[in-house]
């Protein structure tokens, strides 16, 4: 590891996982122990060449003339993608995937388990499957995922980080040094939080925030010896402050939580939220502004979150609902859910000097809101297990916003967010880790509203429960749905899951995409699997108004279905999302026309 960066080198010898003392060499090798069946080999082929691409865990390489080069970028960033990936050999890309077999099979397995095994940083032990298909062979090989403490796995003889590699949609590409710590920092607790800031001292503190912390916490433990005695004393016991040579500084979790003014010392440690006027950051306003409102959100922690939340529940549009003599006003969101991801944002986030320059973002579309944090997920958590594991990268500031009851126990948030979202009947929020951030996407649109329960009507004469149709909504808003977006969608165990996503195949209104651990489901409603009723929704009548007439105006869509501007323009940019339309010209004059794929 002589090419890992002096940056990164100092940073993991002071926390103690002895990256130069031979750690890695002690971890076991990765074995995958259930492997691909010759028959969804077939049908993963078959996929590929009907999506004519290949995909984030879906790789293809021809492998007539020979062991492709370069497999080791493959291997890095399938072991390090949350789980893992698939490479596929036999098919030429470059001639619409068409099979052409593998060259020499024996040679290609002896090669490749040779830089798996020899050369990888932990072993790999991929598994082969090997079929005949069109008279040509065809191989694949499925590269398990390492576990955090293992990762990132990398190519021994380019070292770290030019040897470590990350799956970014269909590529490969070189980790960054930030990834790479990112990554390494995972396997210990970081101590970020805790340093001391120089440059300031006791007076940047507010004693009133502090008054009011050491006061809770006594009367939470009222018999706790180490909130006794002098409050200078107390605050090194809690973190809140360090001694520097016979002078009292805050730590960075102290400054945080109870500074005066924190971004005097850190100007970017704040929170920005911007709001947008369509679906997109490009579209502009009709007075061609980029945004409709552009804010920023500065002070210690409890404040900016305050300032937050409640600056987004202001800009949102809201519905009214009248229960008697009163009358109620719903948000878009729920409030706990915008409290709840920024509260996550702030303590989650990466603290390190590699980012201390980024800030946290709250955008708003028309159609979602999401909110971005600098640093990837931590520890052992990845999307797919948010729900239950739990790892916290910034123990010391964590403990403080528990204790100030900012936040509630962890690892409650995700679950309190996915609660809301399910009681406002909104759809589970989505989260994407990208290793250098992390994003929480909530979508505003109701699932199940009378557009929705029309459409659905057309497959009344089918056996389905609830959950099915929820199920068959998302679809219809989204390309595809996993096993554990199932689950999400509707809080049941993997095994209710699979076997209700099953049961939609058999309806043929839902076709299976991928195999094993790369299951997903996609929308395929057959000639014939539907009632031969017409279907009346909003979105029908405005495909079948721009037949028509050639084009539909916002004010032309308004008047057709009967809403307001804001649902109008709502219904022309999800039909523009699903390619059904889209827009042509700009401000009053734009009108939508239809997509060249439905023509």
């Amino acid at each position: 590891m002589k090419n890992l960066p002096n940056a990164l080198t100092n940073s993991f010898s002071k926390s103690g996982l002895g990256i130069n003392g031979g750690f890695l060499s002690r971890l076991k090798s990765v074995v995958v122990t259930d492997s691909m069946t010759p028959e969804e080999l077939r049908k993963l082929v078959e996929e590929i060449q009907q999506r004519q691409s290949e995909s984030d865990d879906v790789e293809v390489k021809t492998a007539k003339g020979g062991t492709p080069k370069r497999l080791y970028e493959s291997l890095s960033a399938f072991a390090n993608r949350p789980g893992g990936g698939v490479v596929v050999f036999g098919l030429d890309e470059a001639r619409a995937f068409e099979i052409v077999g593998v060259g020499d099979l024996k040679r290609l397995q002896e090669e490749l388990s040779s830089v798996a095994s020899d050369q990888m940083e932990p072993a790999l032990r991929p598994a082969f499957t090997i079929d005949e298909i069109d008279g040509e062979i065809v191989a694949a090989i499925e590269v398990e995922e390492v576990s955090a403490a293992q990762k990132p796995c990398f190519y021994n003889n380019a070292g770290l980080p030019k040897g470590a590699y990350i799956r970014v949609g269909n590529t490969n590409r070189p980790m960054t040094e930030y990834e790479v710590f990112g990554y390494l920092s995972g396997r210990g607790q970081p101590l970020n939080d805790e340093e001391m800031v120089p440059s300031a001292t006791v007076d940047d503190l507010n004693r009133e925030l502090l008054d009011r912390y050491l006061d809770r916490m006594r009367k939470a433990r009222p018999r706790a010896g180490f909130l006794e005695g002098p409050i200078e004393d107390v605050l090194v016991r809690l973190n809140v402050m360090r001694q520097d040579k016979g002078i009292l500084r805050p730590t960075l979790a102290g400054l945080l939580m109870f500074g005066k003014y924190p971004q005097e010392f850190f100007p970017q440690l704040m929170i920005t939220f911007i709001q947008y006027y369509g679906t997109t950051e490009e579209e502009k306003t009709p007075h061609d502004a980029r945004f409709v409102d552009n804010r920023s959100f500065e002070g210690s922690i409890p404040e900016m979150v305050e300032q937050a939340e409640t600056y987004v529940l202001g800009a949102m549009r809201k519905s009214t609902l009248i229960q008697g003599l009163f009358r109620k006003e719903i948000p878009e969101y729920p409030q706990e859910v915008v409290r709840e991801a920024v509260c996550n944002a702030v303590a989650h986030r990466d603290y390190s000097s590699y980012v201390r320059g980024s800030y946290i973002q709250i955008r708003m579309f028309a159609d979602r809101l999401e909110v971005q944090s600098p640093g990837g997920l931590f520890g052992n958590v990845t999307v797919e297990n948010i729900e239950e594991e739990h790892s916290t990268r910034n123990a010391r500031l964590m403990r403080m916003m528990e204790d100030t009851h900012l936040v509630e126990n962890r690892g409650s948030g995700i679950k309190a967010m996915l609660y809301a979202m399910r009681a406002a009947n909104l759809e589970p929020p989505r989260f994407d880790d990208r290793r250098s951030s992390f994003k929480v996407v909530f979508m505003n649109h109701t699932l199940m509203n009378p557009e929705a329960i029309a459409w659905l009507n057309q497959f009344s004469g089918l056996e389905l429960n609830d959950r099915q149709r929820l199920a068959l909504v998302y679809l219809n808003h989204h390309n595809a749905i996993t096993n554990s977006e199932y689950r999400r969608l509707n809080h049941v165990d993997t095994t209710v899951a699979g076997q209700e996503l099953r049961g939609l195949v058999q309806t043929g209104l839902v076709e299976q995409r991928g195999a094993g651990r790369w299951t997903s489901y996609s929308l395929k409603i057959l000639a014939g699997a539907a009632t031969e009723a017409k279907i009346e929704t909003d979105e029908d009548k405005i495909l079948a108004y721009v037949r028509e007439h050639g084009s539909i105006s916002n004010t032309e869509c308004r008047d057709l279905v009967g809403v307001d501007d804001a649902r109008a323009y709502y219904l022309l940019t999800k039909l523009s999302k699903k390619r059904k339309i889209r827009p042509r010209g700009r401000g009053k004059g734009r009108r939508y026309v239809l997509h060249s794929s439905v023509i």
